[in-house]
């Protein structure tokens, strides 16, 4: 099943009321530093602290009564997780999480906050694709994938609808848009509804080096799975591979991928809290890490960058913040 521009419209129908209304961010020392005009959608802003809430909740709230009754489960390292869990409890349903026993604390707690069950796995020696199956088989319950289901991906574009109608009121007509990918359900949602309505926008994904998979398969035409050697700072980020439902989205509308080493992650989050006054987590980053490198240029034109999240673990953001990261 794909995904068209009027079904981001209908999910953006079903979350009002709902989602919360991002800002589009602009600050004069980021366009002063770039040369360029630079538009930040703060998805840090969201429900949850990041974009993750609107694909959950337009996929829930599509549930039937008996559905509803027997539950979700899903698995994620953190945002998703979040994000099923409150649009379970906002639509009265119990939700299952498997999140790995490494993931950050913050996440964790949250999503427990919500009133979800966490099921803690070990990432190296057990599958959670195995867990989750197993679970909803004995509860009867739906599982809800982070990003390969197109009901996901629909409700991560009402984030590009959004972005469009302020870049519209701001006189802004972006020459570019950069978001962070991971499995591509949010960049694929918000790739259909630029393509839409501003077709000669260039769109750009931004993802870790060491998951570079996105770039690698727009460079060869075809799909490809990594096998990372390695963890990145952008825990959300670390997925081997885009999904059956967004690589072919993701394929038709994007001009490209580029890949950010942590320092390089690390630094944008810096720059982000002593300059723009913003808390990000490394995989939201990735965006504006792109553009201080240089790796996408925004000299003389027109961008946005979605943020994705503000989740991160304080432990870690003190390191990176004292610069030892």
């Amino acid at each position: 099943m794909s995904v068209t521009f009027a079904d981001v419209q209908a999910a953006a129908e079903r979350l009002k009321g709902h989602a919360v209304e991002t800002p589009l961010f602009e600050s004069p020392a980021l366009n002063e530093r770039l040369g360029g005009r630079v538009l930040l959608k703060l998805e840090t802003m969201q429900r949850v602290g990041a974009f993750k809430f609107r694909g959950a909740y337009n996929r829930l709230v599509q549930l039937d009564a008996e559905q509803r009754k027997a539950g979700v489960v899903a698995f994620s390292s953190g945002n998703h997780a979040q994000g099923v869990a409150l649009a379970a409890k906002l639509l009265g349903m119990p939700a299952m999480i498997v999140m790995p026993s490494d993931a950050p604390a913050i996440k964790v707690e949250a999503t427990r906050g919500y009133g979800a069950e966490i099921r803690l796995y070990d990432r190296i020696n057990e599958s959670r694709e195995a867990i989750s199956d197993e679970i909803a088989k004995s509860r009867g319950a739906v599982v809800v994938p982070a990003f390969d289901d197109p009901h996901i991906a629909a409700g991560q574009g009402t984030a590009g609808l959004e972005m469009m109608a302020q870049a519209k009121a701001a006189n802004a007509v972006f020459d570019t848009l950069v978001s962070p990918v991971g499995g591509g359900g949010l960049l694929s949602g918000i790739s259909l509804v630029v393509k839409e309505l501003s077709p000669k926008t260039e769109i750009w994904g931004a993802e870790p080096s060491v998951y570079n998979d996105l770039a690698q398969s727009l460079a060869s035409g075809a799909k490809v799975t990594i096998k990372p050697s390695t963890r990145t700072l952008c825990d959300a980020l670390e997925s081997p591979s885009t999904g059956d439902v967004t690589w072919p989205i993701l394929k038709a509308n994007l001009t490209g991928a580029v890949g950010l080493t942590d320092p390089e992650v690390a630094e944008a989050m810096r720059y982000a809290f002593q300059t723009l006054k913003l808390v990000i987590e490394p995989g939201g980053s990735v965006g504006l890490a792109a553009l201080l490198t240089g790796k996408v240029d925004a000299r003389g034109k027109t961008t946005g960058v979605v943020v994705s999240g503000g989740n991160v673990d304080p432990a870690l953001f003190a390191k990176i913040l004292r610069g030892e990261i």
